[in-house]
């Protein structure tokens, strides 16, 4: 039996043309060979998808990992820097502890173990922050309360409680402060020393920067 098919030439349709269809005259044999071989390359493709989906997966498996010992293992450096200067300290704390112990003695090793605890925060990048004289700062500071003085400029740092921190920029700790309202000081027959006037009531707590 010849296969037919009409063909369009010029515009025109033509029925007297015939045309072998493609493959019309492949053996049964070469067609099974065909399918065999598309079969194969689809299993193949097939193989290298799930291959590509375990390298994935082990990778994103992997990637957990790593981020998992980052951060338990993130303070290993600076731990094994810390180590030193724990030593110096319970070296310093037995000397002081000692019979006849002497002072001075204790002083310097004490003084050299600061160095070194000086010396490893500059090495990670750990600053402190001290203010005295300063003017106020709420991304640094901490107002723990105010004084009415006349000699300085509102919002003056008078004191420092505490020493802040900051560790590439971003704040550890803020600075603990005594903050100026710049108001007249009280006269001393007035009762209470400048001194001794805080303002107790007023409120401590500054957002620290993000």
């Amino acid at each position: 039996m010849t296969d037919k098919t009409e063909i369009v030439q010029d515009g025109q349709t033509g029925s007297n043309e015939e045309v072998k269809l493609e493959g019309a005259d492949l053996t049964q044999e070469q067609l099974i060979g065909m399918l065999n071989e598309a079969k194969a390359k689809a299993d193949e493709n097939w193989n290298q998808l799930l291959r590509s989906r375990a390298e994935m997966d082990n990778l994103r498996r992997r990637a957990e990992r790593d981020v998992e010992s980052a951060h338990r293992y993130a303070l290993d450096k600076i731990a094994a820097e810390l180590l030193p200067v724990r030593d110096g300290l319970e070296l310093g704390l037995n000397a002081a502890s000692t019979a006849g112990a002497e002072t001075p003695k204790i002083i310097e090793g004490m003084d050299i173990t600061l160095k070194m605890l000086r010396g490893l925060m500059e090495k990670f990048n750990i600053t402190e922050v001290n203010p005295q004289n300063e003017k106020f700062n709420p991304a640094l500071h901490q107002a723990m309360s105010a004084q009415d003085n006349a000699e300085v400029e509102p919002n003056t740092v008078l004191a420092v409680y505490q020493k802040g921190y900051l560790l590439n920029d971003r704040l550890l700790r803020p600075a603990m402060v005594v903050v100026s309202r710049g108001g007249a000081a009280k006269k001393p027959d007035q009762g209470l020393d400048a001194h001794n006037s805080q303002d107790q009531g007023m409120p401590g707590h500054i957002d620290r920067m993000a």
